[in-house]
């Protein structure tokens, strides 16, 4: 009896190794496959789905974007900009100076099919080109706009995050990257901004040099004074943790005066819509009947 519990135990406790092996040996390969290829697994369909569409509407527009002659100093600019947008492929380029051939085109299209040509064909077609041709330009600056503000709003949070991380025992490189993961799904622009930081650096770009381009490529007055704080705290060995935590302080401090600024000029804008709309409905309201009023006893006199 007792030879077959120890059996027992024995064959119970071989299994169960067996299977934990298993497991950790599943679990590991995950995790290196990850390591190796991150984007392989945490990729789910739709953003699978809008990649591939991506890189098809790419290989439909590169011919047209030869067309469009352009020097090397317009190139550099427009991919400048293209880059504060968060688009930084080369195919993101291709895309744009496509689009500023195809737009014009289609657009002409559908003023000939629509008939709306026959109106004034030089004056509809010559605004079909020009609206077309400055299209992607207008839509690039809204989108820079757009994220230069998510950056600017997502800053003091990143911030509390650095301070929170290099208070913990990290270091500055080490709460960046922390930060970055952090602010995937909040803050997404600031949080590709910084893993770009932090991939430079590992790249071997000096710290100073990886937050310099940071600040030029976001163009954003914060990220500039954060990068020229981080530069100088770098130079002359004070607490990161205090200066992060005053920068942030003050950026706070400075959107609420931001805030109570356009609150303030409220009242100077509000000047034009009394003026032009509610006052004349006013006038109507009051006035309009005693005008009757008066219309009418004029009326007894003479006629």
């Amino acid at each position: 009896m007792g030879l077959a519990v120890i059996t027992f135990i024995a064959l119970f406790v071989l299994i169960g190794s067996a299977g934990l092996l298993m497991f950790y040996r599943d679990a590991m390969r995950k995790r290196l496959a990850s390591a190796v290829s991150p984007n392989a697994e945490s990729e789910n369909p739709l953003n699978r789905v809008l990649r591939m569409r991506a890189e098809s509407i790419g290989a439909l527009v590169e011919p047209f974007q030869r067309v469009l002659p352009r020097s090397a100093e317009e190139t550099s600019v427009a991919q400048k900009r293209l880059t504060r947008a968060g688009y930084r492929k080369d195919s993101h380029l291709h895309i744009f100076y496509g689009a500023k051939v195809l737009i014009p085109v289609l657009l002409c299209l559908t003023a000939t099919v629509t008939g709306l040509y026959q109106t004034s064909p030089f004056v509809v077609y010559a605004l079909a080109l020009g609206l077309g041709f400055l299209a992607p330009d207008f839509w690039v600056g809204r989108r820079i706009k757009a994220r230069q503000l998510n950056i600017r709003l997502g800053i003091p949070e990143a911030l509390d995050f650095m301070v929170i991380c290099i208070e913990a025992g990290l270091s500055l490189d080490q709460a960046v990257l922390r930060t970055s993961d952090e602010l995937h799904l909040g803050q997404p622009a600031l949080s590709d901004e910084l893993s770009l930081v932090n991939l430079e650096q590992r790249a071997g770009v000096a710290r100073a040099d990886a937050w310099r381009r940071l600040a030029e490529r976001t163009d954003v007055d914060a990220v500039n004074a954060l990068a020229g704080l981080i530069i100088q705290v770098d130079q002359f060995g004070t607490s990161i943790a205090k200066a992060l935590r005053v920068h942030s302080d003050t950026l706070r401090t400075q959107r609420r005066q931001l805030a109570e600024e356009k609150a303030a000029k409220t009242t100077v804008k509000l000047v034009f819509p009394l003026v032009l709309f509610i006052f004349p409905a006013i006038f109507v309201v009051v006035l309009g009947p005693a005008a009757i009023v008066i219309m009418e006893s004029f009326k007894k006199y003479f006629s």
